[in-house]
């Protein structure tokens, strides 16, 4: 059993070893049997994350060391998820800010950081992956404290404890010169430094929602902080909504805490624990669950507002209704109208007709992530060009602004610099490392950055990386010149043939294979030119009752293109759409007949 309890959150950029860290934690605390089989990053445990080894939903878990119960919440590190981080924050009374040796803290760290600083949290800074062939550790630090100051820190955050470790390797050291055994030196200093949670256990329980998902046996569970009292299973309850009104009356008819990577069945519950509740149909994040006597709610922290938006609409292609099993707008709209309810970062709006959805994100990965899920529950839809949402205010445009952060080769900077011109960003600062490293910070309207990746890995030849964070609305910058290729698209439907493929591939980069199956305006590829041409991709050699010696060639076809679910978001031109299905992702044009096509652009 425990005696006290700790709760800390996990916030890093992406790919700095938060969940592999958390991994050697678990391993180290004897929450596993000897002979059990463990997988790696045990809590990325949705299909997704294992493929992209990223975190997409925040979650708790929680070990005993000496007696503390430690809870642990390993946070998302992409800023498109970012409403993740922003909720759960309010669960945790301390930070582990966790930085790679090597690269330094990244835009995703601002991000999430400043989140924490400005909920009064103090950090514990660990510089993780120490032991890379290109650690700059002292280096690093310095740019952790200006980071700090710029984020304006107060001075007890300033003077923050520091560690060096390797997370895959399950040691963390407060000088490097000391041995390297294991991470008690983390696990103690969380004991020492992070505060028990701020709770009065005598007063009636409240809890403020902040995690909302769904389970096959319990139904919906929702997750969060205990601030007060304690409760039992079968207690009655309300849920008061922000503005105090009563949501909804239930019982309490499961109470969970988090062990590992499982939740735990419990009878009682007390203050400073983090729990999962089963039995309320109604309520939702940012809610609070207390006992009858309570009508304050608890004070929530505002989730930023969404910055980018796409419409969806049921497939109208002619190959609807073959690949998935859930087509219509009825149950499209069900889908989108739940994920709004547990994901406070996106936004939905319908039109008159409950026929076209417009959902509002933070980045083309969120809402790509969004898309991805459907796909794979069995939908089929259409999606737009994503657009950047414009405020006004006093008559005045004001636009979404991103901080973008460029590390690459120094002889591609100049090329990256001239685009980047072009999309009206503006540099901030530059700098050269010793090994010819450069990294440059713009400030850039969104509406400038879509599309731009594609282009962007073409210009550094596939060795640059560019991070991007949304910063702040600023006045509307103007129209941006892009010069954007014209698309090739079928006009025949049917089984495309290599023959034609061949004659067909000079004029530019091709999406598809033989044997794809297209329609008539469907895209089948990318122009050389700004224009858009329409090919025929089933016609076959016409063949003849003599043969002539070498007239059968071995054709020979360049590799298609082959694009992620985010590229073809971000490569939609404003006349067409994605069509998205379990089985394939198609770009076409939103009026497949020709002659329609070229009326809608007379009008």
């Amino acid at each position: 059993m425990f005696s006290q309890i700790r709760n800390i959150a996990i916030i890093a950029h992406v790919d700095h070893g938060k969940t592999t860290l958390i991994d050697s934690i678990f391993r180290q605390s004897g929450i596993f049997r000897t002979n059990e089989k463990i997988e790696e990053r045990l809590l990325d445990s949705g299909d997704l994350e294992k493929e992209r080894g990223i975190t997409i939903l925040a979650k708790p878990t929680s070990i005993i060391w000496k007696q503390t119960k430690i809870n642990i919440i390993d946070t998302p590190g992409h800023a498109d998820f970012g409403g993740e981080v922003e909720r759960v924050l309010c669960m945790a009374d301390g930070v582990i800010l966790l930085t790679d040796a090597s690269e330094g803290p990244m835009p995703q760290t601002k991000f999430v950081l400043g989140k924490a600083l400005s909920q009064g949290l103090k950090p514990i800074v660990i510089i993780n992956k120490i032991d890379k062939k290109d650690s700059r550790a002292n280096e690093v630090l310095d740019e952790v404290f200006d980071l700090f100051l710029s984020l304006d820190a107060t001075d007890e955050q300033l003077d923050f404890p520091i560690l060096y470790a390797s997370g895959k390797d399950g040691w963390c050291v407060k000088d490097m010169k000391e041995e390297k055994k294991n991470l008690s030196p983390l696990l103690d200093l969380i004991i020492e430094s992070v505060p028990e949670p701020h709770s009065n256990i005598n007063e009636p329980f409240t809890m403020l929602t902040t995690l909302l998902d769904s389970d096959p046996f319990l139904g919906r569970c929702l997750t969060g902080k205990v601030e007060s009292g304690t409760a039992k299973v079968n207690d009655s309850v309300k849920a008061i909504n922000l503005q105090g009104d009563i949501i909804e009356n239930g019982r309490l008819t499961k109470l969970l805490t988090f062990e590992g990577n499982k939740r735990v069945p419990v009878s009682e519950v007390k203050a400073g624990d983090i729990i999962c509740i089963a039995g309320l149909t109604k309520c939702s994040v940012s809610d609070t669950i207390s006992h009858l006597p309570i009508n304050k709610p608890i004070k929530s922290t505002p989730i930023d507002p969404p910055t980018m938006s796409i419409t969806i609409t049921v497939n109208s292609s002619p190959f609807a209704g073959q690949e998935g099993k859930k087509v219509t707008s009825n149950i499209i709209r069900e889908r989108l109208i739940a994920e709004s309810e547990t994901n406070v970062a996106i936004t939905f709006k319908e039109n008159e007709k409950k026929d076209s959805f417009e959902i509002g994100g933070r980045g083309e990965l969120q809402l790509g992530v969004l898309i991805e899920t459907m796909r794979r529950e069995g939908f089929e839809l259409s999606v737009s060009r994503p657009r950047v949402l414009i405020r006004e205010e006093n008559s005045i445009k004001y636009e979404p602004v991103e901080e973008v952060t460029i590390d690459l080769d120094e002889e591609f900077s100049s090329s990256v610099i001239n685009s980047m011109n072009k999309r009206k960003a503006e540099m901030i600062e530059m700098k050269t490392s010793n090994s010819a490293k450069t990294r440059i910070i713009f400030k850039a309207p969104s509406r400038g950055l879509i599309g731009y990746q594609s282009k962007f890995l073409t210009e550094t030849k596939g060795t640059g990386v560019l991070n991007r964070v949304f910063q702040s609305y600023e006045m509307f910058k103007g129209g941006i010149q892009e010069k954007k290729s014209g698309s090739l698209i079928s006009t025949e439907t049917g089984s495309a043939v290599a023959y034609a493929i061949f004659n067909l591939q000079d004029r530019g980069i091709m999406y598809i294979e033989p044997q794809t199956k297209v329609y008539s305006g469907m895209i089948v590829g990318e122009h050389n030119k700004e224009n858009d041409l329409e090919i025929n991709v089933l016609k076959g050699k016409q063949l003849t009752n003599v043969r002539a010696s070498g007239s059968d060639k071995a054709v020979i076809l360049v590799p298609p293109l082959k694009m992620s679910l985010e590229e073809m978001i971000s490569n939609i031109n404003e006349d067409e759409l994605l069509e998205v299905t379990p089985l394939n992702l198609r770009l076409r044009k939103k009026y497949l007949d020709s002659n329609e096509r070229k009326r809608m652009k007379k009008n």
